[in-house]
């Protein structure tokens, strides 16, 4: 469910966009009659679209302009965090009902890392999601090769020299398991490259198993297995993008 915002485009690009075509495939659909605009014919692509307003339908069928796509992915092990890869299977091509050729993951997981992925084309949006300056909570839930400790709570809490130049921001290291194989929830505010692996590493200890819960206002939908998406409620698409407006 997308946030509606109007805007007009020409009526070609508007059918495009909405993956009815090729642009000048389209043009001669729409030179051959094969296009309404609000019940009546029109043969120029030119034409200029209120997305929110005009009722557009192409060979019979209504064509509902969105101009941004939010899915929710609990992403599987094995899945790299890409548009396109030469010899891995990525994110994106998951998705198999989008209308849109121009989707992309927010962030990234590790390839052998699982949970939620938020997949959309709103590059802004992302853009202030990862930004450092905005320190948007990521919860984790791990499996912890070791025996986790309150003196690794505390240490996580005082940030951790991961070999960056700077030490990591202060996290929150909730233990619900220790015993040899300990499990935990960790709540990072940044994003640094295999940045919880290494935070473990800091301490002497292994990640065997990871799982991103939630990010930001966003909670991972357990009711999806892995590999399995939905798109995002207009609640969930409004409480993002008010938390990515706030300074």
């Amino acid at each position: 469910m997308a946030v509606a915002v109007s805007m007009k485009i020409r009526l070609d690009k508007y059918l495009a966009d909405m993956n009815c075509g090729t642009r000048s495939g389209l043009k001669k659909e729409i030179r051959g009659g094969n296009v309404t605009v609000n019940g009546t014919p029109v043969k120029s692509p030119e034409i200029k679209i209120d997305t929110e307003t005009d009722k557009v339908v192409f060979r019979g069928q209504p064509v509902v302009y969105e101009r941004y796509e939010y899915y929710m992915l609990n992403k599987p092990a094995g899945v790299v965090s890409a548009t396109s890869d030469r010899h891995e299977q990525t994110v994106t091509e998951l998705i198999r009902d989008s209308k849109r050729d121009d989707l992309f993951p927010v962030g990234r997981l590790d390839k052998d890392t699982e949970g939620l992925l938020l997949i959309t084309n709103n590059g802004e949006l992302s853009h202030r999601l990862l930004s450092p300056r905005k320190h948007v909570d990521k919860i984790y839930f791990a499996r912890i090769d070791g025996r986790v400790t309150q003196e690794d709570v505390d240490s996580f809490a005082r940030g951790l020299d991961i070999g960056d130049e700077k030490k990591t921001l202060p996290a929150d290291l909730h233990i619900c398991t220790s015993d040899g194989i300990s499990e935990v929830m960790l709540t990072i505010r940044e994003g640094r490259f295999h940045q919880v692996k290494r935070m473990f590493q800091a301490v002497g200890k292994k990640v065997i198993y990871l799982k991103r819960l939630q990010m930001g206002g966003l909670c991972l939908d357990e009711s999806l297995k892995p590999g399995e998406y939905r798109r995002l409620t207009e609640e969930e698409v409004e409480k993002l993008c008010s938390q990515e407006r706030k300074p």
